[in-house]
């Protein structure tokens, strides 16, 4: 028995078996032509990237109506580079100037492009690798007229093992066979990372040597909430995955009973649980598992699924999708967080060498006015047709909190001149998630009105550990007796500006960590909608006293290690019942 470690991006626990889906670089050979047949394979090409772009249309569309249409505007994302002259124009070039074969200029031309993605440290690069990997696929399939891998005769209970995969192929996977997928490559921003949540489909990515490490028909068990693949487990280890696959699809019947009951603790603080959405569509689901609204809706995906900048209309047409559903609950907009792992770094001539340190997040829009303006116009405009709110991320400094408000006012005043409604008394906060806002969130308490603590990057930024890495992830520790201390303060100067606080990072949908934030002084929790029936659970079974016991005494601790274990069995001791449902153990 043999545990393979990764990155979980779409939780579940399922025993099943594997199939290795080959690595798809396919060698194409050589070929040189004479002149005079140069005509024809530029035809043999603008015919393959035609049937390509009407193959991925196709697939557009049985997406659309599977996952909704934000999550299918992946795809169009390829449409757009198979039409990017650039790219399409080096492979036309490449079969002038060399007289080769178009399906030789293909694998070359989009080799070359991969390798230098596959070669920068920035995982930005990486997450667009199968990306390209897929279009060149599409496009030697119909040069070469033969398919790389055939996943229509697999067995049900398949997890699928692969190098990489591509968007398209996660969301052509038949659901009723392929039960959880794992990958050497990936990572949590990547599009089949986002398809595979879209898919509720458990995933495991960057496990780094699982290809290496397992052959088809292999029993595996794929832990996808603790980010773990069990190879060849032996029986007991089955049967208690079996059971608490099991005990979880009972825990989850038994929590749909809370939908409908507030989130108050037992001695009657009321506590407001929101939901953290990418997609419109995804606040169905918020309401379905009884989120009182949406508490981080992460903008950015608007972009990272979209082939072209979204327009104005792009934004309020999505705005104005949530508050419909959400009917007079509030929708709070964090604005567009470019930069580093997401958006900028694959639009630049020259990346950043360190960009989780450079030009990302508030930083970005306020270099680049003219689209941060055209999101500022959008969630006004929204305002107006519900409860909106506008957070910024990142923000550093009293003098970049200004500025974005600043501009916010300058949207304003256009809108007034044009005749366009909007709230104009619309509430503008910031996500506190780096140590120099925690420090000063006295004076930003004067500012903002609201904070929203984001533990993920407040971890990451105070403890030096990159949280995507699964080579440092023990490092990385939301308990850690200085994130504790930031977060005390930062609730302190909240309620001492009388401001709300909330948190919204993945930490929040932790129960031993929820119970900590609500002793800290934290009154509204957002978290993902899986994760709402539990904590809504937790926060029934508790008081206000007894989690700030259990802040008080965590908060002491020197050693993070400590902390985390006290956090631990302190609160299944209290509230058992609230991790009924999670993964299982796998060393029993």
């Amino acid at each position: 028995m043999k545990i393979i470690q990764g990155i979980p991006v779409s939780s579940g626990v399922v025993v099943g078996t594997v199939y290795v889906l080959s690595d798809s670089h396919r060698y194409v050979p050589r070929r040189t032509l004479t002149p005079d047949r140069v005509p024809g394979e530029l035809e043999r090409f603008e015919n393959a990237r035609a049937g390509a772009i009407a193959d991925i249309n196709d697939l557009h569309q049985a997406a659309e109506a599977e996952m909704g249409a934000e999550t299918a505007k992946i795809f169009l994302f390829h449409v757009g580079a198979l039409n990017d002259p650039n790219l399409s124009g080096q492979v036309s070039a490449k079969i002038q100037s060399d007289c080769v074969t178009a399906e030789y200029a293909v694998s070359s031309v989009f080799r070359a492009w991969i390798n230098l993605f596959s070669s920068k440290a920035d995982p930005t690069f990486a997450t667009k690798v199968s990306d390209l990997e897929d279009i060149r696929r599409r496009l030697l399939d119909h040069l070469l007229g033969a398919r790389f891998d055939d996943l229509h005769d697999l067995s049900p209970g398949t997890v699928v093992v692969a190098r990489d995969l591509t968007p398209s192929q996660t969301a052509a996977f038949d659901r009723d066979k392929v039960v959880a997928f794992v990958t050497d490559l990936g990572g949590k921003t990547s599009h089949t990372a986002i398809l595979a949540r879209a898919l509720s489909l458990p995933a495991v990515v960057g496990a780094q040597t699982a290809t290496e490490s397992v052959e088809d028909g292999l029993t595996v068990i794929v832990d996808a909430d603790r980010g773990i693949m069990i190879l060849d487990p032996d029986t007991p280890t089955i049967e208690r995955a079996q059971r608490e696959t099991e005990r979880a699809a009972q825990y989850q019947l038994t929590l749909r009973e809370l939908v409908d009951q507030p989130a108050i603790t037992t001695d009657g603080v009321r506590i407001q649980l929101l939901g953290n959405i990418e997609f419109p569509g995804e606040v169905d689901t918020v309401l379905e598992r009884g989120g009182d609204g949406i508490g981080l809706y992460r903008t950015e995906f608007l972009y990272l699924t979209s082939p072209v900048v979204p327009s104005e209309k792009t934004h309020f047409a999505a705005y104005t999708e949530c508050l419909k559903k959400l009917d007079g609950k509030p929708l709070i907009i964090r604005t567009v967080d470019l930069g580093a792992d997401k958006y900028t770094q694959e639009r630049t001539r020259i990346p950043e060498r360190n960009p989780f340190l450079g030009l990302r997040s508030i930083r970005y829009c306020l270099q680049n006015l003219d689209m941060f303006r055209t999101q500022l116009r959008a969630v006004l405009r929204a305002s107006a047709l519900g409860d909106v709110k506008i957070m910024f991320p990142l923000i550093t400094s009293i003098g970049e909190f200004r500025q974005a408000r600043m501009l916010v006012h300058d949207a304003m005043e256009d809108l007034h001149e044009e005749g366009i409604d909007y709230d104009k008394d619309i509430q503008i906060g910031m996500m506190v998630e780096v140590p120099s806002a925690a420090v000063l969130a006295p004076a930003f308490a004067r500012e903002a009105d609201f904070f929203s603590i984001g533990t993920n990057d407040l971890v990451q930024y105070t403890l030096a550990v990159d949280r995507t890495n699964e080579r440092v992830a023990p490092l990385y520790n939301p308990a850690h007796p200085a994130v504790t201390k930031l977060i005390r303060d930062i609730a302190r100067a909240a309620r001492r500006a009388q401001i709300p606080v909330s948190c919204c990072g993945e930490a929040a949908g932790e129960p031993d960590y929820a119970a900590l934030l609500l002793g800290l002084g934290v009154r509204t929790l957002s978290v993902t909608a899986t994760d709402i029936p539990p904590i809504k659970r937790l926060i029934r079974s508790l008081s206000i006293p007894q989690c700030e016991r259990i802040a008080k005494k965590a908060i002491s601790l020197d050693s993070e290690t400590e902390a985390s274990a006290y956090l631990r069995d302190r609160t299944r001791k209290l509230v058992p019942q609230a991790f009924d449902g999670r993964s299982v153990d796998s060393q029993g």
